[in-house]
């Protein structure tokens, strides 16, 4: 069989304002992408968004039991997590240090 006769890859055509079909393009360049790479990863992205927005979580009652303790519990500070938040943002810092 050739490669064209394996290929499983499926054409989407869309009819978009030319307001948008520039903001894509203008995008796509930014990021190093074709038109069409630049829409099917966006695509994608939304999907799988959309998907686990509605996705059910299933879990035992003793599994739900564990994980309402743990939110429930009281927040602990993560040291490294506390040691960068007191660092001045780099617009904070004074020119010649850094």
């Amino acid at each position: 069989m050739s490669a064209t006769a394996n290929r499983k890859d499926h054409p989407l055509s869309m009819r978009l304002p030319d307001a948008d079909l520039a903001i894509i393009d203008r995008a796509a360049q930014l990021r190093g992408r074709s038109r069409t790479d630049f829409v099917r990863e966006a695509a994608v992205r939304a999907a799988e968004d959309a998907l686990m927005e509605a996705g059910l979580v299933r879990m035992s009652q003793e599994g739900f039991a564990a994980f309402m303790a743990v939110l429930s519990a009281p927040a602990v500070p993560v040291a490294p997590m506390v040691e960068i938040l007191k660092r001045p943002a780099p617009w904070e810092r004074e020119s010649g240090q850094g």
